[in-house]
């Protein structure tokens, strides 16, 4: 079958940066997808995007569909003739929905068939529907209009390119006519530019300073931004979102460097970061210490013959913003950051649950008792605690709302503050998403703990709990937080005392009955997800959640262990055994005691069981209590063949009460050993 590239190019105003990439991708997505429902084979697809365009190129495009096979199947024989070989009813209607006469149907079978050959259509009759309706599909969630017409984008457009090999595919889309005409860079090549074939795309757009390929762009600004940053004996912080969106910005980037004056680096430089790359997109500078230094990086859309006078247009710019940061950070510091609780009280955290300063005091009070527990410093805890929200009263953070926490660090040293008090104000926030930083004091973890929980136990203690759809106190992140803090910094922590303290702060304010198993069990909730994510059999998470920790640490370390345990040669039987001595317990129609006595163990194979579940009382008892679950269970598996033994050779619902009993004991007391860890019979 014969073989062709297809191109299209769409030509638009200036696309929404934030979006192109995606948009692109979109539309690559979009047109693979219409091939494949077409049938239309192809060698490889790819898409270009730039600030006034979205193209794709399809190499290698089938011209033609195959040709296909349809078949209908009608009634079945009997039913479509009478005795005598009269065509029924069925069967005429059946002739009569196909179009054909009943004679054309195929009666080999036992029902009548319709079989039709569908020849191909050529490529160049679908190709315009195909790319129509990936255009449609895009995810634009706001379309415009433009002119007196009703077509709608996400730009206005302005050109479209359809190319079959060198021949023109001739279509209207989006209020465009296809031609061979796409048009160069705004300022430099204005001129329409012809597109030769799809294989020339990139290059002809190339000679008229465009660089369509926006994976090309990228690495390119990327690249040269690292040289002028090595020339500047720095560093360039390039976060992903922030190049994509540059690349998104030009089509043929000029990366430059500027300068500011060093004054202003008495700023908290992450202020100064972010209004540099928020605002303006350029990428900052950072020296071998880390700091930052008093230039910057933009890129521009125009290889000036004068590129002073862009680079003095871009330093004019930010200046202001600058002196902006800097006269808050001044004003700031002009009386303590305490003094903001004052302004905090008249400012609602939530309006059955007081105000922020209502929450700085509650979260003071838990950070003490949390940091006692987790070996830190409670005074300091719950000094940070009271300053943790003054810095949202600040003029920094009202300008620079991602600086909270951060503003607070440098307003508390400069107020004395000690260090981890500092640090934690910026640390309560941690983690502030998925696999982000977490906080590196005991002081900020004790914190960022109480804030967690304190809003936790208030937010549900008032009913407002976290729909499908609908979080918005971002409580399951608040709980993938806590177990974060805890689980990862191997911290001990009864979260079940921590949060009766953290209700009993609100009296009154919250339904308090149930309250704390509801938030608790939303906690470990979270777990699931992340042990799932970790490869980690549901079942395993359930054997330990059956046996109710309150301490996310022991209950990390109960999962790590059984999951070792499931590797064992002897876990199956053992998790089959602990099922069937459940069920057992769970029928018993007799008083079980807590003690066996050894005068009615008359089978060898229960007195064998009961020795060898009273020596591994004394072996794992010590290592439960240390916490050595693995160590524990790996000793427990010893006991797959007495525990086997028994079952094969002892009735346990013996005619003697007193006997059935005290084998009940035995097996009570079998379970309980697992039970210190897991209840492994949910393995099974």
């Amino acid at each position: 079958m014969q073989a062709q590239d297809f191109l299209v190019e769409l030509g638009t105003e200036e696309l929404p940066p934030k979006a192109l990439k995606q948009l692109a991708e979109a539309f690559l997505a979009g047109v693979e997808k219409g091939l494949a429902d077409a049938g239309l084979g192809y060698r490889s697809a790819r898409y270009y995007a730039a600030p006034r365009r979205l193209a794709v190129l399809v190499e290698q495009l089938a011209t033609e569909q195959p040709d296909r096979t349809s078949q209908m199947d009608g009634p079945p024989l009997q039913a479509a003739f009478t005795a005598d070989g009269q065509p029924t009813p069925a069967a005429l209607g059946f002739a009569r929905k196909c179009g054909v006469e009943l004679s054309e149907l195929d009666q080999s079978g036992p029902r009548l068939r319709h079989v039709q050959t569908i020849p191909g259509q050529p490529a160049s009759a679908l190709l315009p529907g195909i790319v129509d309706s990936a255009l449609a599909a895009l995810p634009i969630p706001k379309r415009m209009r433009w002119g007196a017409g009703k077509t709608e984008f996400v730009r206005p457009t302005q050109w479209l390119v359809m190319l079959q090999g060198e021949q023109l595919i001739p279509c209207r889309i989006l209020s465009q006519q296809a031609g061979h005409h796409s048009y160069g860079h705004r300022f430099h090549h204005p001129q329409q530019v012809e597109i030769g074939t799809p294989a020339s795309y990139a290059d002809d757009l190339r000679k008229a300073h465009v660089i369509a390929d926006f994976a090309e762009r990228r690495e390119l600004i990327r690249q040269r931004v690292a040289e002028l940053a090595a020339e500047q004996q720095g560093t360039a912080i390039v976060p992903d979102d922030l190049l994509d969106e540059v690349t998104a910005l030009v089509e043929w980037p000029v990366p430059l460097v500027c300068s500011f004056e060093e004054r202003f680096l008495d700023v908290p430089q992450e202020a100064l970061i972010s209004t540099m790359q928020d605002n303006q997109k350029y990428f900052c500078l950072l020296d071998a210490n880390g700091k930052l230094l008093p230039r910057f990086i933009t890129v521009a859309n125009i290889e000036s013959n004068d590129p002073a006078q862009i680079i003095a247009g871009n330093e004019k710019v930010v200046r202001p913003r600058l002196t902006d940061a800097e006269f808050f950070f001044q004003q700031d510091q002009k009386h303590p950051l305490e003094r903001n609780n004052q302004r905090l009280a008249n400012v609602v955290f939530q309006a059955e649950l007081g105000s922020v300063y209502d929450k700085a005091l509650r979260v003071s009070s838990l950070a003490a008792f949390i940091a006692e527990c987790i070996g830190g410093e409670p005074a300091n805890a719950a000094r940070a605690g009271l300053l943790s929200k003054c810095d949202l009263a600040s003029e920094m953070v009202g300008e620079f709302p991602e600086l909270q926490g951060i503003a607070g660090y440098y307003y508390a040293k400069h107020d004395g503050e000690a260090e981890d008090v500092a640090l934690a104000l910026n640390e309560q926030y941690m983690p502030r998403g998925a696999g982000a930083e977490l906080p590196g004091t005991l002081t900020g973890a004790a914190v960022a703990l109480a804030d967690k929980l304190d809003t936790l136990a208030g937010i549900f203690g008032i009913g407002m709990l976290p729909t499908g759809s609908k979080d918005p106190y971002a409580l399951r992140r608040a709980a993938l937080g806590v177990l974060r803090i805890l689980i990862e910094k191997r911290l001990e922590l009864d979260l079940h005392t921590a949060l009766q303290t953290a209700v009993n702060q609100y009296g009154t304010t919250v339904k308090s009955e149930g309250l704390v198993d509801q938030v608790q069990d939303f906690i470990f909730d979270r777990l699931r997800a992340r042990y799932e994510d970790e490869g980690i059999d549901v079942a395993v998470y359930q054997s330990v959640r059956a046996v109710h920790p309150d301490s996310p640490l022991d209950f990390d370390q109960r999962v790590q262990a059984v999951q070792a345990f499931r590797r064992l040669p002897e876990a199956d039987t053992l998790a089959a055994a602990n099922k069937r001595v459940s069920n057992i317990l769970a029928k018993a129609d007799v008083a079980v005691p807590a003690d066996i006595d050894p005068a009615l163990l008359g089978e060898a194979a229960e007195q064998a069981l009961a020795k060898a579940v009273q020596a591994a009382e004394s072996a794992v008892t010590p290592l439960a209590a240390d916490r050595q679950y693995r160590a524990t269970l790996e000793h427990l598996a010893a006991l797959r063949e007495p525990v086997d033994a028994f079952f094969d050779q002892v009735l346990v619902n013996a005619e003697d009460p007193q006997v059935k009993a005290n084998r009940y004991a035995l097996l009570a007391r079998l379970r309980g050993l697992f039970l210190g860890v897991a209840d492994i019979s949910l393995l099974g």
